[in-house]
Order: structure tokens, then sequence, then C-alpha cells
């Protein structure tokens, strides 16, 4: 797909910093049930170096991740080797995923010790009524999860 005259850019994925690419894929695989790509090692040329200002030192990995339908959509990049500092409240950015399951995806994000907010009633400007529930990943990055249940009748 190109960048058309409409839209003069295309979404092509969404990318977020962790300590261990091993743990955090104990989530994003494990649980939220996304598929590696394809997986680099250290690359000390690697232009996330300067726009992610990855100091001196620093270890990289880097994965992108597909969902069924959906190449490379997500991407982590592994910052090791070095302590990275916390990031400043209110959160800045989040990820939202659709699921089928919420139950299982809040079960299993559970069962890691990660951060599961109290669920809450999503209602949509299309008068769509469903479920929410925000995860804090290893790495202090939020997903947030929804589902809208299947209509009685």
């Amino acid at each position: 797909m190109a960048v058309s005259e409409k839209a003069p850019v295309r979404f092509q994925r969404a990318n977020f910093v962790v300590a261990d690419l091993d743990r955090a894929l104990t989530f994003y695989e494990g649980v939220l049930g996304f598929e590696i790509e394809y997986r680099l090692g250290d690359n000390p040329e690697s232009y996330s170096r300067p726009i992610f200002e990855i100091p001196e030192g620093a270890k990289l990995g880097f994965v992108t991740l597909n969902l069924p339908n959906q190449r490379r959509i997500m991407a982590l990049t592994e910052i090791g080797s070095v302590a990275m500092k916390s990031v400043a409240y209110p959160r800045r950015s989040a990820i939202v995923l659709e699921t089928h399951d919420p139950d299982a995806v809040m079960a299993g994000a559970s069962d890691l010790g990660l951060t599961v907010y109290k669920e809450e009633v999503l209602k949509t400007a299309d008068g769509r009524i469903g479920r929410e529930i925000g995860i804090v990943d290893f790495d202090d990055n939020l997903i947030v999860i929804y589902n809208f249940p299947e209509s009685a009748g």
C-alpha cells in the first residue's frame, strides 16, 4: 500500500520500548496472541539510537509483531545493559486492542503480575455498550483492551 493523495500518511505500526524483550514477549505473544514476524539483534547503526535518545553502551533488540490479517502492526525495541528512567505521568500513549476474550487477557496479565485496572463500561459515540480494561506491561506501557459482547437474542 502506498500513501494516497487523500491521506498523505499511512499508519504502519506502534512501537514500545522495553527493557527485556523475552520478558515482554511473555505478555505480547503469550497473552495477547501477537506472532513474531522477525527479530533483530543489536545494531550499532540503528536509527532507533538517535530518535529514542538511547544512551551509549546500550544493547538493542527489535521485534515486529503480527496479528491475523495485520502484518508488522506492532514493534518492541529492547534497550538493554542500561537503566531506563521512569516516564513522567500522566501516561502519554497507549495501544488499544479489541479482544474476543477480555477475561482470558485479564487473567493472563494478572498471572504475569501485571497491573490490571478495574474494568469500566465502554459507551461509544454510536451507542454501543462494551467493556474496557487498562493493563500496564512490565515496562509501564499502557494497553487498553475492549470488547463488545454479542447482543442477546
